[in-house]
């Protein structure tokens, strides 16, 4: 059954690869801290991240949180792996995605607990339009990292494009209560309830 298009979808447009493929960031102030300055403040864990992001009143801030938590799930801990992807990005804004996903089973053959790998991939499939290997692939990233709020949002429009509105609204909602200040996915949200939670009377 073909899939009608939803007007939802083009606010979610970009939910599925925001980060996805990205060229890495350079850090603020463009240069290193000096090393008593890196040994008076220690790293900010990945939990703090997404306390913070969940905690945060401030939409700015929240964008901020969230572009490093992205950083941090970005980070396979291989540097081949890395170049697999960032080659897989490449090949992406050259539209040549059979070489893309080629480049990123490879990534994910070297990195299996790499989240946003599967996730990468994931965005890769959807483009080469076969859901069911996106959504396996988001699942599978869902299952290492289950705070990716990237992920269950992709998840959710996948689920939305098969009319399974029941089961994208859970996803949205997962994403939501991880990333609360996401604006383009509140929109999502609210435009999708009353089809799921009724209409008020």
């Amino acid at each position: 059954m073909p899939v009608r298009p939803l007007p939802i979808l083009t606010l979610l447009l970009a939910l599925a690869g925001t980060s996805a493929f990205a060229a890495p960031a350079p850090e603020p102030g463009g240069r290193e801290q000096p090393e008593k300055e890196r040994k008076a403040h220690p790293p900010v864990s990945l939990d703090d991240l997404y306390k913070r992001l969940k905690d945060s009143d401030d939409e700015a801030e929240s964008k901020a949180v969230a572009t490093l938590i992205e950083r941090r799930l970005g980070r396979s801990g291989s540097a081949t792996a890395d170049l697999l992807s960032d080659r897989a990005r490449q090949a992406m804004a050259g539209n040549e995605l059979p070489l893309a996903v080629e480049l990123m089973d490879r990534a994910v053959a070297l990195e299996p607990n790499w989240a946003e790998g599967w996730s990468r991939r994931a965005t890769l499939f959807f483009r080469l339009s076969d859901s069911q290997s996106a959504i396996a692939d988001l699942q599978r990233a869902l299952v290492l990292e289950p705070r990716h709020f990237e992920a269950w949002a992709a998840l959710g429009k996948l689920y939305l494009a098969a009319d399974d509105k029941g089961r994208a609204m859970d996803a949205f909602r997962r994403a939501e209560a991880l990333y609360p200040r996401w604006d383009v996915l509140k929109k999502a949200i609210d435009r999708l309830k009353p089809d799921v939670d009724g209409r008020d009377l």
